[in-house]
């Protein structure tokens, strides 16, 4: 991600010449999106780039897991599978096989916030596909085979990425163990116990709450303009009803006092591992002036081979055969800062643990170095506008945000919120994350001899 960490220091002139590409009141946008709102409540975002005769078309459902029924864990995910089973005008796969058809590719994604559709052709095919997703929106059609059958397949979906996986076993039994109220604690795939037991009114109860123009969102990335845009919005989406949808009410994560461990032996484990997470702000929950200064934080702790963890832990001490850190700051609700470390073959877990824990002291009494600094911003600054390269990620960067109660105004202005980070925002953002008292640490290990 960072295209600056293979030097060793930036040059000063090269930092200043990557901010002023975004300073300065006659700067040229990141993005340059288009907002309006059509007249049922439904949310559109344009944002162009004529490079290529395609488009990417996408529909976020501001629902996820962590607003599922007490109970019906997985049922968000089940209904993204049972979305493509298609409605009375648009019966079984023919959904798919109409964007394949016309030469596009599509997918779909939930998560603990939301859940996106989308379908990547040809600028002239945006209208087709428009219809067909707007068609599912309101009129999907769901026998009780479908549903069992669509079960079966999460199922087995279930049991090859989580069940058959220690260190996915690891990350729910982490994520369970930090949020003690929130739903973040859910897997978005569900418990099995749970999503095994899901039925067709379960899933069309959810759909009927949740899915509405007024509580979507449309994004539009590629060769398109407001011209062409606007009048097939309010012609397809803008004909549906608008509908009643509840609040987003959730049970809110209490203070945490007590660090909190979790450690899982396991048999097929090959490689031990240390992880370490920690309660943290979000862009829209809790102290979120840290948000912006906790992603530069966690890239010079852990964001590559000159990182802070990696140098110490894998280069200088040999503890390690690989470290990191990462955060991820677009929740709806509190969010989680992670370390991780896994050490070389015959390595012992307990010492990795303790340099970690020395690195992280470090940081927290004298504070990051301003060359760090210099160098995690460039990158990040510099990520960002090769990230107008590819549609799909622009309109993903748009929909994580908006769904999670930020504007696209927010999204343009991230380089300028980078490029402002003095050593105080990041040592501040430091000290009210890490601390071990709002954290849980994993260690994932062989199952010892007999």
């Amino acid at each position: 991600m960072n295209a600056f960490r293979h030097l060793p220091t930036v040059a000063p002139i090269l930092v200043l010449a990557v901010v002023l590409m975004f300073a300065g009141p006659a700067r040229a946008g990141l993005f340059n999106p288009t907002t309006f709102t059509l007249e049922n409540g439904m949310q559109v975002v344009m944002i162009p780039d004529h490079r290529a005769p395609v488009v990417t078309h996408m529909v976020w459902y501001k629902v996820g897991a962590a607003d599922e029924p007490p109970g019906k864990s997985g049922v968000a995910h089940l209904l993204e599978h049972l979305m493509f089973k298609g409605t009375a005008k648009v019966p079984g796969g023919a959904f798919s096989k109409t964007v394949a058809r016309l030469g596009g590719r599509e997918n779909a994604f939930t998560a603990h916030d939301y859940t996106g559709y989308f379908q990547t052709v040809a600028a002239g095919r945006l209208a087709t596909v428009m219809e067909l997703e707007a068609d599912r929106m309101v009129n999907l059609v769901l026998s009780e085979a479908d549903v069992l059958t669509e079960r079966d397949v999460v199922m087995e979906e279930r049991r090859s990425r989580t069940d058959n996986d220690p260190g996915a076993l690891l990350s729910e039994h982490m994520a369970a163990g930090q949020y003690l109220a929130h739903p973040y604690r859910l897997p978005v795939i569900g418990w099995a116990h749970e999503a095994s037991r899901l039925v067709r009114a379960d899933v069309l109860a959810f759909y009927d709450t949740w899915y509405a123009p007024n509580n979507a969102i449309l994004i539009v990335a590629g060769d398109i303009t407001e011209t062409i845009l606007r009048p097939l919005a309010e012609r397809i989406y803008g004909a549906l009803p608008v509908e009643s949808v509840p609040p987003r009410v959730r049970p809110q994560e209490p203070p945490q006092l007590a660090a909190r461990r979790v450690v899982l032996e396991d048999a097929r484990v090959r490689q031990p591992s240390f992880s370490r997470s920690y309660l943290a702000p979000s862009r829209t929950a809790g102290e979120s002036r840290h948000a912006v200064a906790l992603q530069v934080l966690a890239d010079i702790l852990g964001g590559g081979a000159t990182s802070r963890l990696y140098q110490a832990l894998v280069v200088e001490q040999k503890l390690a055969s690989g470290a990191g850190a990462y955060y991820r700051g677009s929740t709806l609700d509190l969010a989680r800062f992670h370390i991780y470390a896994s050490p070389p073959p015959g390595g012992e877990v307990a010492a990795l643990e303790a340099a970690a824990d020395r690195v992280l002291a470090e940081v927290l009494e004298k504070g990051v170095s301003e060359a760090e600094l210099e160098r995690s911003k460039a990158g990040m600054i510099a990520a960002a506008t090769y990230a107008r390269d590819n549609v799909r990620r622009a309109a993903r960067f748009f929909g994580t945000a908006l769904v999670t109660g930020r504007r696209a105004a927010d999204v343009e202005a991230w380089p300028e919120h980078i490029a402002a980070l003095t050593i105080a925002d990041i040592n501040a953002a430091a000290r009210h994350v890490l601390r071990l008292e709002r954290s849980i640490t994993g260690l994932l290990l062989p199952e010892p001899a007999s």
